[in-house]
């Protein structure tokens, strides 16, 4: 049987992207066409491994990590070509990441962004491959970019600030702590300790290479990483509280997926009314970090509101 493709003329967009202004619509789109044209083609051998990387990819998704990209890049006045690579670079690991959390070694989910994942269409070992690709295309951008429009100074800060949210500091060691917590019981600090790592890592790093394209100065750094921190944590608890009252439907995963394998979860530890009150303090901590840029900020503060109010 033919694999399954997305429809190109159908991409299947994200529900909770219409929520959002024009102006980040904009910038969702620029992100896609900056991937369609990244990524190889689907007629390109090899043919398989090719077609597995472009729907692992292009199925649809938020976008929220390119958004941050370009967001904080406009707030320093940077709008160039220059950050389609770095956009493209965390969604690339981002995607890579998804695919492997879906494993049946790991999550061992079989719905992403409300159609079959990756292994589900093209077999373990060719989603797995597709992965590692995806990983390896991302730095390949990257590097490329940097050699051609950046200082190396600042080309080698963005691989290693992208290196470091990929590892054992980052979303490898946060899925390691996710997969060895299952069945215990953590505090509050540990499960933030274990999300920071996981989910929080790249966003930090979307908005540190946003930063870093548009060479923001060091006080203007220290303020966005508590903004990145807030908003990766944030993202988090609102993914928890999806889990527990969303519909599959409507979230485009498992819902109860992590009830039902026993993880610890901000609702299972602190209950829903406190992961509520939990994600409005990370919110307002967000928008606090983002007050001196003024109406610079205003794409930044709108992705602080959208990750801890999306309905998916």
């Amino acid at each position: 049987m033919p694999p399954i493709l997305p429809n190109p003329l159908n991409p299947n967009p994200e529900p909770a992207n219409n929520l959002l202004s024009p102006a980040l619509q904009a910038l969702i789109a620029r992100a896609e066409a900056a991937l369609r044209q990244r990524l190889p083609s689907a007629e390109q051998s090899p043919i398989e491994l090719h077609r597995a990387m472009r729907y692992a990819v292009l199925g649809g998704g938020k976008r929220l990590r390119p958004l941050l990209v370009y967001a904080t890049a406009h707030a320093f006045g940077e709008t160039g070509p220059s950050l389609d690579a770095a956009a493209c670079a965390v969604e690339l690991i981002h995607a890579y990441s998804l695919v492997h959390d879906d494993l049946p070694a790991m999550d061992d989910d079989a719905l992403r962004r409300g159609r079959p994942t990756c292994h589900i269409v093209y077999g373990e070992a060719m989603a797995i491959l597709a992965g590692d690709a995806l990983q390896a295309l991302a730095f390949e951008i990257l590097a490329e970019q940097a050699s051609r429009n950046l200082d190396a100074a600042t080309g080698i800060a963005m691989l290693r600030v992208l290196g470091r949210a990929c590892g054992a500091e980052g979303m490898a060691g946060g899925q390691a702590l996710d997969l060895s917590a299952v069945g215990s019981s953590l505090t509050l600090a540990e499960l933030e300790h274990m999300h920071t790592c996981k989910t929080g890592a790249l966003i930090r790093a979307s908005v540190q290479l946003g930063a870093l394209t548009a060479t923001a100065d060091n006080d203007a750094l220290d303020a966005l990483n508590r903004y990145a921190h807030a908003v990766g944590l944030a993202f988090q608890v609102c993914d928890d509280i999806l889990d527990v009252e969303g519909e599959s439907s409507v979230i485009g995963k498992t819902a109860g997926k992590d009830a039902a394998a026993d993880k610890p979860t901000f609702p299972s530890i602190i209950g829903v009314d406190a992961s509520r009150a939990r994600l409005a303090e990370l919110t307002e901590t967000a928008l606090a970090a983002i007050v001196p840029l003024g109406q610079r900020g205003v794409l930044l503060a709108e992705l602080a509101h959208y990750s801890a109010e999306r309905p998916s």
